[in-house]
């Protein structure tokens, strides 16, 4: 058999050795992966970038030890499928987000993920767009929708309302017709005002907790003390959702005091949910707000601007 044809095919990853700081990232080749029984092998586009992939990077969490290849948000377009896969076929654009914790590795050209992972990309945006929704539209739907089950004229705190999760979350708050709050720095008001935000407060100022009452749900990717302050806000029978690690014995407990409930969620893989978002996205009541691209060789660059926490948006890898 000839050298070439006992050649393995191999792809440019992000990948690190350790754990630290933005630094730590190489470039590296490994072998294309093989989709197995119910997966899709994607080409990768576009990389989405998420707070939880400094974190990753920095200490040791859900992944072990390194070496390693973070990222959980794709979009690209299907090279091929394993044995099984019905929804998909070669050539199909979609986006998605790999499973959550344990199947990152979208920061590479390749990436292999269970087919229901993924939905079809909207013809309406680009892979740019694409990539940047999954991991954060997902948390903020689920929490939202499937945890809290906002509806029309519930009143929805949103903390953090200018970040990745927080300005996805304004958006599907609202075309679920709930009254927004959001709480953000005051430079990011007018941003928030334009994705439909009814009221912004800016929290350097002043404390939500003084002037924000009877809420429904509050959702909450800051934690410290605004857990204690968010539980004050919310009228008998409401729910504050959690994005934090915090025990859920102890939330649950400090949330009985107040006649409220208090819930800790973590994204998970949601074909049902990516759907939602997709529909979301095709009649116009979903975007995500792009902070910045950066090529996959300078990932390290976009690692280091977005632990910088000034970011309105999300993050993007070029990958293709």
């Amino acid at each position: 058999m000839s050298a070439a044809a006992d050649a393995v095919a191999t792809m440019r990853a992000i990948s690190q050795e350790a754990f630290g700081g933005p630094e730590v990232l190489r470039e590296v080749r490994r072998e294309v992966p093989e989709p197995g029984p119910n997966e899709l092998l994607v080409r990768v586009h576009a990389a989405g970038l998420n707070p939880t992939d400094w974190k990753h990077r920095a200490r040791a969490a859900f992944l072990g030890e390194p070496p390693f290849v973070l990222g959980w948000d794709v979009s690209g377009v299907v090279e091929t499928v394993g044995t099984g896969v019905t929804l998909f076929g070669p050539g199909d654009e979609v986006f998605g987000m790999l499973p959550y914790p344990y199947g990152a590795g979208a920061h590479a050209e390749y990436v292999t993920a269970p087919a229901r992972a993924f939905a079809s990309k909207p013809s309406r945006i680009d892979h740019v767009q694409a990539s940047a929704l999954p991991l954060a539209a997902l948390t903020a739907w689920q929490a939202l929708v499937d945890t809290a089950r906002v509806g029309p004229g519930h009143r929805v705190l949103i903390h953090a309302a200018a970040g990745g999760v927080g300005h996805l979350a304004v958006q599907i708050a609202k075309a679920r017709g709930a009254y927004v709050i959001g709480t953000a720095g005051g430079d990011k008001h007018g941003f928030l005002r334009g994705l439909g935000c009814d009221e912004v407060i800016d929290y350097r100022e002043v404390d939500f907790a003084e002037v924000v009452s009877e809420v429904d749900v509050v959702l909450d990717a800051v934690g410290g003390d605004y857990r204690a302050r968010s539980l004050r806000t919310l009228c008998r029978g409401g729910v504050l959702v959690s994005l934090l690690p915090y025990e859920k014995r102890e939330l649950s407990a400090e949330a009985a005091r107040f006649g409220v409930r208090g819930e800790v969620m973590i994204v998970e893989s949601d074909h049902a949910g990516m759907n939602a978002i997709a529909d979301l996205v095709r009649t116009d009541r979903l975007r995500a707000a792009i902070a910045g691209t950066y090529p996959l060789a300078d990932a390290a660059e976009a690692h280091a601007q977005g632990e910088t926490g000034r970011t309105a948006g999300k993050l993007v890898l070029l990958v293709r």
